[in-house]
């Protein structure tokens, strides 16, 4: 059996007195998609940012195909939920930055880059400035600039948020449609249960801080994955099931954090 891609032991985050993660052991294999959901403030960003060496863990590692995280890389790409696309620059030169960033910016990265934002949906808008296009295409954009460093692992953190609902559906949809393409690792934040089931192999529940793994629900739901899928009982189900782990956290969250 293949060993993991990405492997998480004795992951422990303080900030201070704050404990905000304690002791996440975790194994996910190559191509799998995960996603990650809990109550705000249980540490689903940091765990992010930690995997991504953006964040230094207070215990504990991250290892992936058996290296040890110590700083951000190449190997990992980051989608935040906020596009932060450059103005001045093009659709094409903002997602060349990290080839540029990596040294790696020459003819073939730039035919690449290009095959990707047809992979996105954005052929024929190499030229655009991000003014000119609407929020679900700047988070193609910032999609396909993660992919043009052809990470091992791809990190997303709530990257549909800010989008209407009827755009986030639609790009549920695309995003499983890239991934199945090329089967990066994927480790998805997101505070929707439902978008969560729709997308993921796996759902890491995370409980209320300190941020741990509560449980980690196997979707067993065939794929390809159309947005009719989540009318069934059985995708119903699996939400329903995920909501009853986290509603206490989330309701202490939300009335006890807040007093």
């Amino acid at each position: 059996m293949a060993a993991p891609k990405l492997t998480v032991s004795g992951l422990t985050k303080k900030f201070g007195e704050l404990l905000a993660l304690n002791d996440i052991n975790l194994a996910i294999e190559d191509g799998e998609f995960i996603s990650i959901v809990g109550p705000s403030g249980c540490g689903k960003t940091t765990f992010l940012r930690i995997v991504a060496g953006l964040e230094h863990s207070s215990d504990g590692e991250v290892r992936i195909d058996s290296e040890v995280v110590k700083a951000a890389g190449i190997d990992r790409g980051f989608v935040f939920q906020s596009d932060n696309l450059l103005p001045w620059r093009t659709v094409l030169a903002n997602a060349m930055i990290g080839p540029e960033v990596s040294r790696t910016a020459n003819a073939e990265a730039r035919s690449r880059t290009i095959d990707l934002l047809k992979l996105v949906g954005l052929g024929g808008f190499e030229n655009y400035f991000p003014r000119q296009l609407s929020g679900g295409m700047r988070q193609r954009v910032n999609l396909a600039r993660a992919l043009a460093i052809d990470p091992k692992v791809l990190l997303m953190d709530e990257p549909f948020a800010a989008l209407d609902a009827q755009t986030r559906e639609i790009m549920q949809t695309e995003l499983i449609r890239i991934w199945e393409q090329g089967r990066k690792t994927v480790l998805f934040v997101t505070h929707q249960i439902d978008e969560a089931v729709f997308l993921s192999d796996r759902v890491f529940v995370f409980a209320r801080r300190p941020g741990r793994i509560r449980e980690i629900v196997k979707i067993d739901l065939p794929r390809p994955r159309a947005l009719s899928l989540k009318r069934t009982p059985e995708f119903v189900g699996y939400v329903d099931r995920i909501w009853k782990m986290i509603e206490e956290d989330v309701r202490e969250s939300v009335l006890v954090d807040k007093e």
